[in-house]
Formats: structure tokens, sequence, C-alpha cells
């Protein structure tokens, strides 16, 4: 049995201002466009599917009451834009305003090298399209370097998390109703993606203002992945599964390529070798993966800035070859 851990770094119960907690631009400096981050209420929701949902797998269930603190989640996936600012030196731009200690901060942040291929294999890498092909490893050094940039600390969603954002306090299959005819109104997904991604906002968001949960590219979270978590009790209460294996981690919202069915609120996803399957590296990659240009993420924030400690634990390299 893997071990289930559940961080207090990530959930903080802390009391707070309505007020006070409301969607924000954190600017970052030389870049375009700030990071539109989103206030994610507080509230229980039933994760999971029914037994009776249309196209359900057994590991969607049993369907469970899930308490989840408030957060701030990125509006839009992760654009290349602001991924190669962070890997990519020079196109960096300092800010005149940085202290030492940001200056510090930012040069201890491991970068992935400049990739041997183009990355998005053609898709686009302008402004607002998301990026694909990096690891969850590399998603993390990417929230270690905002948090170098801005003294706030980003991560990755937990899959509870994600799960929660993207009904946005629905209860059918999608969060839109239960209707997949509606799809393409929200998600580029097989019957309108034309077999690419798209930039990120041009269809409908959800009702939390979050656009593109669903289809264009599917998004890492911070979990381990297993199948029947849902049965335990740890998966009541802000429930997160620790990464301790290299495989496999949740992946979720379906991506360009994907029939509806795999859009759907509940369904899950797992990283695989293959998403690494051609790499000519050896070892392969910690950071580029080959396979995978429907694969990205988005960020999410805590209400509540965890210690510097507790931040450092977090960001600390995970196993080997953690993809």
């Amino acid at each position: 049995m893997k071990k289930l851990t559940i961080s207090l770094l990530f959930f903080t119960c802390v009391a707070f201002r309505n007020e006070d907690f409301k969607s924000y631009t954190e600017h970052i400096p030389g870049l375009q466009h700030g990071l539109e981050m989103q206030a994610i209420p507080a509230g229980e929701f039933m994760m999971g599917s029914p037994e009776s949902e249309k196209d359900r797998k057994p590991d969607e269930g049993p369907q469970h009451k899930v308490k989840i603190d408030a957060f701030w989640m990125a509006k839009y996936e992760t654009s290349w834009e602001m991924y190669e600012a962070y890997f990519n030196k020079e196109l960096e731009v300092k800010d005149e305003k940085n202290t030492a200690e940001v200056a510090t901060r930012v040069s201890t942040v491991a970068r992935p090298t400049q990739p041997y291929v183009e990355m998005s294999f053609g898709q686009g890498k302008e402004s607002g399209f998301p990026v694909c092909n990096v690891t969850q490893f590399a998603a993390r050094s990417f929230c270690k370097w905002l948090y170098a940039k801005t003294g706030h600390f980003y991560r990755l969603p937990t899959e509870a998390e994600w799960e929660y954002a993207a009904r946005a306090g629905s209860k059918t299959t999608f969060y839109f109703g239960d209707d997949a005819s509606k799809m393409k109104e929200y998600a580029w997904y097989f019957e309108n993606s034309d077999g690419a991604y798209k930039k990120s906002g041009q269809l409908k968001p959800n009702a939390w203002g979050l656009y593109d949960m669903y289809g264009n590219v599917a998004e890492w979270t911070s979990d381990l992945y297993v199948a029947d978590f849902y049965s335990k009790p740890e998966a009541a209460n802000n429930p997160y599964i620790k990464p301790s294996n290299h495989y496999p981690h949740v992946i979720r919202g379906g991506h360009w390529d994907d029939d509806a069915d795999k859009l759907r609120s509940a369904s899950r996803r797992t990283s695989t070798p293959e998403l690494k399957q051609r790499d000519p590296q050896i070892p392969k990659s910690d950071w580029w993966l080959t396979d995978a240009p429907f694969l990205g993420f988005r960020v999410v924030r805590p209400v509540k800035q965890p210690s510097k400690e507790e931040i450092e634990a977090y960001f600390a390299r995970p196993p080997k070859d953690i993809p």
C-alpha cells in the first residue's frame, strides 16, 4: 500500500476578510501579460462521479464529499511566453526594484537546458499558446521561479482542488450540464481543434471565470495517482497524495485530441513512461517530454503563505526521474 500523505504546507485554515480575498494579476517584469489569478472560494463538493454517469471509470468512485479551503487559481493555462521567460535566461528581464534577496533566490532556481527540437512541435509559441511537453518536475520548478521572482508561493493544484475549481459549483457531468453537444462552446477537443492546441481564453469560461479547464492541453496536478484513493478516509478533507514513486501522477482536464468523455469533470488520467518514449537521452530528460504535445499545467496559490522552511520542503528535488 502506498503511503498516503496529507501536507499542512498545502492547506492552512486561516481567517480572512472577504474583501481581502479577490482575484488579482501578478505582474512579472518583462512579460506583456501578467499572471491572472481567480479567487476560488472555500466549500464542499462531491468528488468523483456517480455510478449512473455515462462513460464513468472505476477509479472515479466512490463519489464522496470533500472539503476544500479557499485558494487562487490561474485563469489561463501557463503560456509559452511565461514559461520561456523562466527557462531561457536570455529572455528574462530583471526588475529594477529587485533586491539582492530576490536576485539570490532567482539565481538558485534550476532551469532546463535548451531542447534539441522545437517543443511545441509546430503548434505555436506566440503569446497566448499554452506550454506543453514539460514534466511535472519542470512545472514545479517553474513555480519555484515564480516564488523567487514575486515572493508569493505558487504550486501545482492538488487533484481535488482541480476538480473543485473545474466544477465551479456544478454537480453535472460537465460544468455546463450533461449535454456533451455543447462542448464546442467551452473546449478545444477532437471535434473542433483541427489537431492542435489553440490560444487560451477564446471559448467560454466556467462559472468561476476559469478558461480551458476542459481540453486544449491536459494539466498536471500535484498528486500521485492511487486508483482506489477515493475509498480512503484521508480523501475527505483537502486531500493530497504526495508523490513517492516515479509513476504515476494525476493528469486532469483532457486535451485537444480527446473525445468529450475524457473531458468530464471527474475523468482521471495518469502519467506513464511513454510520455518520454522518443527521448534518445540516457538517462531521459528530467525536464522535457517527447510525446506529450497535449500536456501542460496551470498554477494555484494558497491563501496563507507557508513558512520559508515549508516552501523549501515543497520545492526539494523529488526522487530521480520523476516525470
